[in-house]
This record gives C-alpha cells, structure tokens and sequence, in this order.
C-alpha cells in the first residue's frame, strides 16, 4: 500500500455464542527493495507473542531473508521457530513466494514460473519446513493462467481478494464462499474470489468493503448465503499496527464499525479448518476478469516495459543455446551465471517498477533500477551465449584457410522449423559476397547498405544450419527467392507503393505518411484498410496545443533505404503537433509480418491525454484512463462485425468488451496487450494481428478502429507527473492473415518475432545440421530448456493446436524421459518409441494452452 494511515486501536474479539463469527486474514506485503524496516521481523515476534490469537500471511520479497538473517539473527532464528508448524493450524502462512512480487499478467508465462521457482527455492533456504498452500496477494497480482502453474507448484488454494490495494486494479466480482478458479487449460482450483457482495469502497480508489471487517460487509455475505466471511489486509511492511482490525484513520468510532466475533486465520486455516471446504460454482475465469490499469502510454512504463521484455527474450534464448552446447558438446551448464541473470529479471518485474516507478532517491528509483537488473540480465545471458555459440560453430570462428570462404552457422531456438531472411556482417574488407548452402546451392539474398547481407536461410526447429559465405567481386548480390522480388516505386502522384509476392502496399507522403491501402495478394487482393481512412495515422489529443492532433497534418518525407529484391525498408520523417518523428517501414518477400520502428523525438514535455487533472484520493474519475485521449497509432481495418483476441500470459482471450475505454477507477477494464492482440472479421475469414515489443495497451470499439497506445504525458497515478524527458523509441508489427489466429499461427509468428534467427561465422568443421527437438505438429511451443543437474528439462505450451497426444520428436540419444510438475515431482514415465521412418520420439497428452514439462536423460554420443 502507498498511503499513509493514522494510528489505529488494536481490536481483538472472542467467538461468541450469540453471534456467527467472520474470519480475516492479517500479515504483511513488502520487502527490502518495497518496504522493510530492519526492525520488522522482531516486530512480528514480539506481537505474535504479544497477542496468542493472532496470525499472519506473509508476502514478503524471498530475498528479504538474506539481509534479515545478517542483520538480525536473533529475531530470524526465533522468527523461524514460529514459522516450523506449517500445519492448518499453525499461525504463519507464506502466501505469494514469488521473487519478485509481479503483477504475472503483464509478463512471460516462462517468467511466472521462474517467479515462483526461484522464490520458493530462495524461502527454503530459509525456511526449510516452508509448506506453500495457499496463493494471494495484497496487489492485483493474478493472471488467468494461474491455476495450472499452481497446482502443478503444490498449492491447493488461491484468493482473488486484493482488498486494501486496489490503486492498480481488482478481479471481477464473482460467488461466494468459494468457487472453483478453471484456467484456460480446464484446471482448477479452489479459490476465495472476491465476493459478488464486495463492492468497492466509496469516494476511494484503493479499496473494497473488505478490507477491514464492517459490520456492513459481513452482514451483505451472510445474507448473501456465505456462511464464513473473510476480510484481508495484508499490511506494508513497516506499519507499526501489528493486528490490523480497530480503529482506522482516525475515527474514534472505527472499533465499533468492526464485526465481532471476527477472528485471524491464515488462508490455509482458513479454507482447511473453517469453511465450506467446497466450491458453490465453477468460474471459467477469462484474462478480461483482471481489472487492471496502469499509465499506458507514460514514457517511464513503456520503457521498463520495453527493457523487461528485451530481457525476457534475451535470457531465454541464451537458456535454450546452453542447452544446445550441454547436450552435443558436453559444455558445462553455467548454473550460476544464469540463477543470476534470472534474479535481477524477477526484481525488475516487481509490481513496484511498474505502479511507482518514480519512488526513491534520485538515480535509485525504481525505474532506475530496471535499467541496472535488466542491463546484468542481458550481460549474463549475452556472455553465456555467445560462449556456447562459440563451442558450436568453432573456437575460432574460422579455420578454413581461404580467407574469401567463411561458414556462417544460423541457430533457431523455436520449435518450429523456418524458412527466413538473416542477416550477417561482411568481414572487413569484403564489398560483396554470395551465399551458399553446404552442397553449393545458391541463397536468395540482398546486399544492404550497413554492410551486410540478407539471405534466406532454411534452419530446423530447435537447432542449427550451416551456409557458405563467399566474397565476390560481382556488382549484384544473389536473386529474390520469388518470381516478384519486393521492390517499391515512387508514382508520379507522390505516393509510394511497396510490392512483394504478398503485399501490395501504398503509402501516402502528403498525409503524414499514412498507409491508404494494404492488398493482400495471397488472400486474392483483400483489402485490408478501411476505405477512406489512413491506416497508421499517429493522433492524440494535445490539450494546450490546439486539442486533438494528427501525422496527417505535416506531409512527410519518405526515403528508400533499401529496395528489394529481398527486403524493402522506407524511412518516414513527419511530425505530431511540431515534435518530429521517424518511422521505419521494413517488408521482406515471402514473409507475412511487416515491422515498424518509430522514434519521436518529442520537443519539450507536451501535455497528452484527456485534460489536466490533479487527482484526489476519493476522485474516481481520472484523466490518465480513457485512451482516445492519448498519443494512439491507428488501424483501421477493412474488416465487419469484428472480433478480438488478445494474448496473456499461457492463454489466449476473445474479448467480451464492446469498447476498451473507461475513465473511472470503479470501471477499470482490462485493454491490456501483452504481446499481440487480433481483430478477425465476424465471419473469421480474416484478420490482422498487431505485434507490440512491450506490454501496454490497445484501443477497440464498435466505432473505434483498433489502436496502439504510444504516449501519455501529465498527471497520473499515486499524484505524480508522468513527463516526456527525451524520445520515444519502440516496435510494433502488423501480420495480415485468413482465418481464426490460431489457424493463421500468430502465437507462433509472435514467438519467432521475439527470438529471431541468429547468425554467427563458424569454422564450418562440425555437422552442419541439428534439430534438438521437434514437435510433432504446429502450435505446440518450446517455453524453455534448462538443466537440472544432468537432466534436460524441456518444458512445451500448446498454443495453438487441438487438444489430445502430442509427439515430442528428439534429435539427441536418452534413454529416460518423465512428466514432471513444476515442483519435479515425477507424473508418469513417458515411453520413447520410434516411427516408421525411425525418428525417436515421446508422447503426451496436451490440452489447448496447456502446460508440460518433460525430464530427459541425455547420452552424449561423440
């Protein structure tokens, strides 16, 4: 919580005959990077001691222990014999132990599970009896996902309360007592919701009814049926209330708005001990049921956002070439290096970067430290990296003694095979160069002007392939791979038109360089913008300066920076009310995205949003919500009756929503765009996917075309100033297809744009081919690959196929495979057999965004 409250009166009570008791949950939220004072462990000893009834639920940072332990041994060591009973009965829970307390629905589904991973290992360090039940939090840190990654981690239980820190947002009111929470894979867990009965607080933004036990709010549940109320307030670190229920901000009268009987329980007594022990409904729990709202757009979060999902991408595909090394070179799993790199990801996705990112001492916000925890992340995972990359291609680069031959090794670290431009640096000295697989064949390509090359290379799910790069003295770099190169024309109109096998695209320089028209060839000319608008118009409503803003009022001017046969790239200069911006338009033959990069380099700190507004703690309205104020690129799409999908973390949501704005905090939606959203036509013949290379937010209405949020300036959240200090930098990529998205693959074309190919010279004497694994059908993803000791641990997402058996086909020698949970417990041994061709594979059984992950024991065969 980030208020300040008052002294209050401790209040105890009884269970009284004459009256049904309500429960509450009590403890502390915090950690040494939020909130915790060197005092609070023996704080927590002595009231624990101080008053016998009372209980507590910890959702303290893991890492907090280390410092605890150093700086105060004697209250950890008495603080861990009060933690040893881990029974139903016992008086502390450990509720969230995930590393770096997230918000988990504006990350990674690979990064929940690290989240959680790390921070249990981390508390039993600690805590070695560490029983971990029940999930809950004091922020809105949920995320539809949930069940699956829990259940499989050993929790029973989960809450879906975040009472009394409600400034980011709150679940959907949903039931009573209990209900069964079913994630978007059929698991299930039970769960406390917040009740359908628990409003939110009047002329608050912060708060539910819940948050402290009145006598109105247990009154409403028990006539609403529930036959054991519970309240929750897991206070911040450093409160000095110990039990929280009595008297609040001042009001002499507060204890006697409290309940009584209601008693302190831990949510794993609460649920095992207390209440119904049985769901009252099943809840098909969607992504849109988590509230939340954040300052999208504001320059601060799209960059942490931005550094956050680098990072993710980044140590990701470090993980996956690691384990390419472990497994065919014998490379030594670099444990450490990559715990470390993880670490300092998990902090910089702690729910304070994100909801406060201007707390702290100038040079140490919280913003400033994402740049340092994300800066180590990508030095480890880099240096890891290019050390197995090394160990692959050749220790040194290149032994072939003509110096006008190199190998150049391409690495795929998907789990589909693809067929796709790569780029490479020529070697000094080289002018122009010709590309050749391993049997002499040439590789369509393009010379580019940076002094590499782009060529088509074709490399295998999951591993390698190895081409021949030649220096030439030829003028003329290698053909496009299709019989229509990509080229553009500027037309005797002023306007330019941009051509591949799929795409015919026109872009007009007199509005701002707007895109007028967008056939797709493939799908027999579809047109896909709306007729009579500009797709990729750039508007936002510039309150001081004249009001609402448009790209399209400065022509811009277009340069060719590249012009096919392989790929065209247009460099657009143009300018939203007086500060100038660049766009960089990039279209390859033969691929269906087509990428965006846009820097505004923005003069002074212009005030964008609906109006200038000082916001106050009851003032439910606010101005930094509703985003068709805000700085929005537009798409207009020639689509009817459209549909949305949007990806989340393990899932994908058709949105309910009929438009994504609100303006008030009682009215929250969620609008938010992790990685893709998706609007078909109604009839599902066609789509366009927008790719973003950050979490922010979308705009979509009956009326609305759909939009991406690009910038927010003025007063916001928790009273601060969210500035414009220097330019705005980031991506964001368009995918045009016929059918459903999962039809069209766009998790798997979102995933490929987050781990593109990588090229590196090679001294071209080791196979020149490998495929570690492959699934046996698409849609099915490879989330990681790690080691545990010497056992691979391959963990696969099923995106995008049908529910049922999945192959898993192996391109390394074992002779063990398991299922195993998320907390290596062994589900079932799982066969290795052989198709009729002789390919080694395993099978199991994946529903649709489920989540499995297999144990392998590799022999390596030199």
């Amino acid at each position: 919580m980030k208020r300040l409250i008052l002294p209050v009166l401790l209040f105890f009570t009884r269970p009284s005959k004459a009256q049904q008791p309500a429960y509450f949950i009590d403890g502390y939220h915090g950690g040494i990077y939020g909130h915790l004072p060197g005092w609070q462990t023996k704080f927590m000893v002595e009231k624990l001691a101080q008053y016998p009834g009372w209980k507590i639920n910890l959702e303290l940072e893991p890492e907090s222990w280390d410092t605890i332990a150093r700086q105060d041994p004697a209250s950890y060591e008495a603080f861990q014999r009060l933690f040893a009973d881990q029974s139903p009965s016992g008086r502390i829970e450990y509720v969230n132990p995930a590393y770096g307390q997230s918000y988990l629905y504006n990350i990674s589904g690979e990064s929940i599970i690290r989240q959680f991973y790390y921070g249990m290992k981390k508390l039993r360090r600690h805590f070695p009896s560490a029983v971990f039940t029940t999930y809950s939090s004091e922020e809105p840190c949920f995320t539809s996902a949930l069940p699956q990654i829990l259940r499989s981690f050993g929790f029973k239980y989960a809450s879906l309360k975040n009472p009394n820190t409600c400034w980011g947002g709150y679940t959907r009111a949903f039931g009573g007592e209990l209900v069964n929470w079913i994630g978007p894979d059929g698991s299930s867990i039970l769960t406390v919701p917040r009740y359908e009965i628990e409003t939110l607080k009047p002329r608050s933004i912060w708060e539910t009814i819940a948050t402290n036990n009145s006598k109105e709010y247990i009154h409403k549940a028990f006539q609403d049926g529930i036959l054991h109320p519970v309240g929750m307030c897991l206070q911040d670190a450093g409160w000095l209330y110990g039990p929280w229920l009595g008297r609040g901000n001042g009001d002499t009268s507060a204890s006697q708005k409290v309940y009584a009987p209601s008693i302190y329980s831990t949510w794993r007594g609460y649920v095992e001990n207390v209440s119904t022990h049985k769901a009252d409904k099943d809840w098909k729990f969607s992504q849109e049921d988590v509230l939340v709202g954040l300052m999208w757009g504001s320059q601060v979060l799209q960059r942490i956002a931005r550094q956050v999902r680098a990072s993710e991408n980044t140590i990701v595909r470090a993980e996956k070439i690691a384990a390419f090394a472990r497994v065919w070179q014998g490379t030594p799993w670099p444990e450490a290096a990559f715990e470390g790199a993880w670490r300092t990801l998990l902090l910089s996705q702690h729910h304070d970067c994100w909801i406060v990112p201007y707390n702290g001492k100038p040079g140490n916000t919280w913003a400033d430290k994402v740049v340092t925890w994300t800066g180590n992340t990508n030095a480890c995972s880099d240096s890891v990296a290019e050390v197995s990359v090394r160990q692959l291609s050749g220790a040194h680069g290149n032994s072939n003694p003509d110096r006008s031959v190199r190998y150049i090794r391409v690495f795929n670290t998907t789990s589909v095979s693809r067929q796709e431009y790569v780029r490479a640096a020529l070697p000094p000295g080289w002018e122009q160069a010709s590309v050749s697989d391993l049997r002499g064949t040439k590789i369509p390509g393009q010379l580019l002007s940076a002094r590499e090359i782009l060529f088509k290379a074709q490399v295998p799910s999951m591993g390698y392939s190895t081409y021949i790069l030649r220096s030439t003295t030829s003028a003329a770099p290698v053909t496009p791979a299709s019989s229509v190169p990509a080229a553009v024309t500027h037309l005797a109109n002023g306007q330019y038109q941009v051509e591949t096998d799929l795409y015919r695209i026109l872009l007009d320089p007199a509005k701002g360089g707007t895109i007028i028209s967008w056939q797709a060839k493939q799908l027999g000319g579809k047109e896909f913008v709306e007729e009579g608008k500009r797709f990729n118009e750039l508007r936002g409503n510039f309150y001081n300066a004249g009001g609402f803003r448009s790209s399209t009022e400065t022509p811009a001017e277009i340069r060719i920076l590249e012009n096919g046969p392989a790929e065209v790239k247009l460099e657009i200069k143009g300018a939203i009310a007086g500060s100038p911006f660049t766009q960089v338009l990039t279209v390859q033959e033969g691929r269906a995205r087509v990428d965006l990069h846009l820097v505004i380099d923005w003069k002074d700190n212009p005030a964008i949003g609906e109006y200038f507004d000082l916001p106050k703690n009851e003032q439910v309205r606010k101005a930094y919500y509703d985003d068709r104020y805000k700085l929005l690129a537009l798409f207009p799409l020639r689509l009817a009756s459209q549909k949305v999908y949007k990806n989340a973390p393990f899932d994908v949501t058709e949105s309910r929503l009929t438009n994504t704005f609100y303006n008030r905090w009682d009215s929250i939606k969620n609008n938010v765009l992790l990685d893709w959203v998706d609007v078909e036509d109604g009839a599902g013949h066609y789509g366009m996917a927008l790719l973003s290379d950050h979490t922010t937010s979308y705009g979509h209405g009956e009326d609305f075309p759909l939009a991406l949020t690009l910038q927010y300036s003025g007063n916001g959240i928790f009273y601060r100033d969210y500035k414009i200090d220097g330019p705005s930098e980031m991506n964001y990529a368009w995918i045009p297809h016929a059918g459903k998205w999962d039809r069209a693959g766009i998790w798997t074309e979102g995933t490929k744009w987050n781990a593109p190919l990588l090229a590196r010279m090679s001294d071209g004497t080791r196979m020149g081919e490998r495929s570690l694994l492959q699934p046996g059908q698409p849609g099915i993803e490879i989330s990681s690959l790690t080691f545990e000791g010497d056992d691979l641990l391959v963990r696969l997402f099923n995106a995008e196929a049908a529910d049922g058996d999945q192959r898993l086909y192996l391109g390394f020698a074992t002779d063990r495979a398991a299922e195993v949970a998320l907390n290596g417990q062994e589900i079932q041994t799982l066969a290795i057999r052989k198709d009729s061709t002789g390919r080694r594979y395993v099978e199991l059984s994946i529903p649709r965004f489920g989540i499995r992950t297999i144990r392998f024991r590799p022999i390596r065969v030199k």
